[in-house]
């Protein structure tokens, strides 16, 4: 079994949406959680899992490196 890339969210604010995309021809969403400040989330790219959207202010750590996202205002 091939080894699935994980990434670690950290809600910098309430209300940070995590969004699972599908794999395919058709992308659509599969999967949403809602963060509040301080918590976090540990995700993984699937066979069903091709790509994950972040709405809101929050850290992601990947192997890649650190980035953060904005809020939207």
């Amino acid at each position: 079994m091939a080894q699935t890339e994980y990434i670690v969210i950290r809600a910098e604010e309430d209300g940070v949406n995590v969004i699972g995309l599908t794999r395919g021809t058709d992308t659509k969403f599969h999967h949403s959680e809602k963060l509040d400040r301080g918590e976090v989330m540990i995700a993984q790219f699937t066979e069903h899992t091709s790509a994950i959207k972040i709405r809101g202010k929050a850290e992601i750590q990947t192997t890649h490196g650190q980035v953060f996202s904005e809020s939207k205002k």
